[in-house]
């Protein structure tokens, strides 16, 4: 589908677009501003990203804390062949409706099992004025902690983002990146805040007062023009990450808790690693508590542990009441997990609407619904090699 990328109306007034599934975030993003359009698609995923693919795969972002995934109302209605042949349309332009099922959820994080989309209607957001700044602490754990903090306060609504990045990050960055000058390799949190000047004034002053609260020992307002340069090596983390080690290659996977238990998940994700050997950076969403660990490995023995080292991730994320993907989706990699995660009546209730919708299997035949013979994740030994990309 990546050559159906046409942008097919853009409705200003009433703040929505239409466009083909082949079209990227930032193709939409770019042509709105050439245009003088003060709106903005704000699902960012990996660079590269398709309207099809983030539909697919339930993607979100960096925005995600100030505008929620992909299933947040951003999707009005798509259009979809469906395994028959038919092609349908799930919903009006409406803003909103209360017509039946939500048939354009059923598709978002359907993984291309139930339907091929071609088009979609995406809502738009109004441009606000953002300065991006930057703390540093002395460990992950208390970066983490400073997050939930700023997020419930008052000013907690002018956040636009809030990201991770641990020390092995900001040494990726500093190798690999166009910052006009190197950072203190620490562990980070990346804030956009946004709003009028005296809001971001105020935000910034209660984010500052938090994060030395808790450790951080640096809180500055990068400059207008290393700010877009500074987001964009975020954006940039697994490329950025594979400069570390020359010739190796990268295991990226993504989990998500409750934003509470996110330190402890964090702190002992880092601790795991380290005693494997692992080569690894971090970078996450910590404002709704997902996080992205990207693993190297140069040889089939690194794999082996990488692999392992997934495995526990997965689990322990589960453990604390989490999920085995915020946003890279389950593909094959991750099916044996769906039945801990979600119970035998769940995940069956997935089987049934793909039987009803593709009784011949035809759509990604043993993507994201684990088969009832195969073993939970608690038991299986993971043998099936998962490379994301979205982060």
């Amino acid at each position: 589908m990546s050559a159906m990328d046409k942008i097919l109306c853009i409705n200003e007034t009433d703040g929505d677009l239409s466009c083909q599934s082949g079209a990227r975030w930032e193709q939409i993003n770019d042509t709105l501003r050439d245009k003088d359009i003060p709106l903005f698609f704000p699902l960012d995923p990996g660079p590269g990203a398709t309207i099809g693919g983030m539909i697919g795969t339930g993607c979100s972002g960096t925005n995600a804390v100030r505008y929620g995934t992909a299933r947040a109302e951003w999707f009005l209605n798509i259009t979809v062949v469906l395994p028959s042949g038919e092609v349908i349309k799930t919903r009006s332009r409406a803003r909103k409706s209360a017509a039946g099922f939500d048939t354009t959820k059923l598709f978002i994080g359907a993984e291309g099992t139930l339907g091929i989309v071609t088009e979609a209607t995406l809502r738009l957001a109004p441009v606000i004025p953002t300065k991006v700044a930057i703390a540093q602490f002395p460990d992950v754990e208390h970066a983490v902690s400073a997050v939930q903090e700023i997020l419930n306060s008052p000013y907690g609504p002018h956040l636009q983002c809030v990201e991770l990045l641990d020390d092995q990050m900001m040494s990726a960055i500093n190798k690999a990146g166009v910052v006009d000058h190197p950072y203190p390799v620490k562990d980070t949190l990346f804030f956009k805040i946004q709003g009028a000047p005296e809001a971001i004034k105020l935000t910034s002053d209660v984010v500052k007062e938090i994060t030395n609260k808790h450790g951080s020992d640096r809180f500055e307002f990068a400059a207008d023009e290393e700010a877009a340069d500074l987001w964009q090596n975020r954006k940039y983390a697994l490329t950025s990450s594979i400069a570390l080690v020359p010739d190796a290659r990268c295991w990226t996977t993504d989990v998500c808790v409750p934003t509470s238990r996110l330190p402890q998940l964090v702190y002992e994700t880092k601790q795991d690693m380290a005693k494997s050997g692992i080569r690894s950076t971090i970078v996450g969403h910590v404002g709704d508590g997902n996080f992205h660990a990207l693993m190297l490995f140069t040889n089939d023995e690194e794999l082996r542990i990488v692999n392992e080292a997934v495995h526990r991730l997965v689990h322990r994320a589960i453990a604390l009441e989490g999920t085995c993907t915020g946003e890279h989706g389950v593909g094959v990699g991750k099916r044996e997990y769906l039945r801990d995660e979600l119970g035998e009546g769940t995940v069956e209730l997935m089987r049934t609407v793909k039987r009803a919708i593709d009784p011949l299997n035809l759509f990604n035949p043993g993507k994201l619904y684990p088969e009832p013979s195969m073993p939970s994740g608690a038991t299986s030994k993971r043998t099936e090699t998962h490379k994301d990309v979205r982060i």
